[in-house]
């Protein structure tokens, strides 16, 4: 039942979204606009305030964090040696590589409220703060590397510090454990603004990305995607289990490393690859049959 109860809730939000877009209810204007809106305002501000109401006490789970670097780095260094090994093309090679351990943050949010509450968002979001700076490197560098694009050392340097210092999650974030550690509180009626403002942000998250699923380049890019869908759902979780073990990491976090682990891809590969020159038919068939697989890892990682 638990599987039942955490995961069905959001694959039916992720299908109404595609319903609502092939029933032309909401469109591409809308996603657009419903997707910067939960970027740039409602899931930083849900990390600013739910990282900033837990107690410092809580900390930060060392094993934890260090357990998904690591693993993370390793199943990129498996993403390239995979592009030689299966002669995947320049074109194909920066979407290849995202969908093989991008996240996505706003599906993995979901399930660690319904599933651990307020000290599992805690963790969530502290591991999303020194994640995503990480990946966005290893991310973009192989996009630029493969892309052709030709950019002198200090255009690549100043292109990833925009991206870094630019990325509202990672503010939300530092700013959340900030306002923590000052033991601050918030005071009723921001509360219940956030509250408010928040409430919409992962059914509005779920509803854009059901709607941005597509079936489109899976025919030509099958056994690709399931590659990547392979080493973002099977290895890396299987990785992470170790890491997480042998960094002697249980309880609460333990169980946040198993949900980020056995997360689908994020759907920003899409865009980053549009950006910068690769495969976006192979990136759209990556995120849906890594979104659709994902069903399978989240459930074992529930029940463990």
């Amino acid at each position: 039942m638990t599987i039942l109860n955490t995961i069905f809730p959001l694959f039916a939000l992720l299908f109404l979204g595609s319903l609502l877009k092939q029933m032309k209810i909401t469109n591409e204007t809308f996603l657009n606009t419903s997707d910067k809106l939960v970027y740039y305002i409602f899931f930083p501000v849900m990390l600013f305030w739910k990282i900033g109401s837990t107690s410092p006490q809580n900390g930060i789970s060392i094993g934890l964090c260090f357990a998904a670097i690591i693993s993370v780095m390793i199943v990129f260094i498996l993403s390239l040696i995979a592009i030689k090994l299966f002669n995947i093309t320049h074109f194909q090679a920066g979407s290849f590589v995202q969908a093989s351990f991008r996240f996505n943050t706003y599906i993995g949010m979901a399930i660690v409220i319904n599933t651990l509450g307020e000290s599992g968002v805690r963790h969530f979001g502290i591991l999303v703060g020194f994640i995503i700076p990480i990946i966005n490197v290893l991310a973009v560098s192989t996009l630029i590397w493969h892309s052709g694009i030709k950019l002198e050392k200090k255009e690549k340097v100043l292109f990833l510090i925009k991206a870094l210092i630019s990325n509202p999650l990672i503010i939300g974030c530092i700013l959340g454990i900030l306002f923590s550690r000052l033991n601050l509180r918030f005071p009723i009626f921001l509360t219940n603004t956030f509250s408010l403002m928040t409430a919409v942000t992962l059914p509005l998250a779920l509803l854009s990305i059901g709607g941005s699923l597509s079936f489109t380049g899976i025919k030509n890019n099958t056994w690709i995607s399931l590659l990547a869908a392979v080493l973002k759902l099977f290895v890396l979780p299987v990785i992470g289990y170790g890491f997480l073990t042998l960094f002697h990491t249980t309880g609460i976090p333990f169980k946040t490393g198993m949900i980020f682990f056995t997360l689908p891809t994020s759907t920003a590969l899409f865009v980053l690859s549009s950006q910068l020159n690769s495969d976006t038919d192979l990136a759209s068939s990556s995120i849906m049959l890594s979104t659709l697989f994902s069903f399978f890892s989240l459930s074992i990682a529930l029940l463990i």
